[in-house]
């Protein structure tokens, strides 16, 4: 048990590294001209899933609550 959270959350450091990493390259990019719609377009679009994976992963760290 101790080992599968401990999983977790190298995964959810992992995927906050490349969430702070994506948000570095996304506003050099923003600011070069010509700017390349598509590609920031992609980095946008995985951006945000990595961060639905984030919420996932700490919703599981999460001990569960007894109303």
């Amino acid at each position: 048990m101790d080992l599968d959270l401990e999983l977790i959350r190298q995964k959810l450091e992992a995927l906050k590294s490349e969430h702070r990493d994506l948000d570095d390259v996304i506003e050099r990019l923003a600011e070069q001209a010509p700017v390349d719609q598509l590609r920031l377009q992609r980095m946008k679009k995985r951006k945000l899933m990595l961060k639905d994976q984030m919420a996932k992963l700490e919703s599981l760290l999460l001990p569960d609550i007894i109303a």
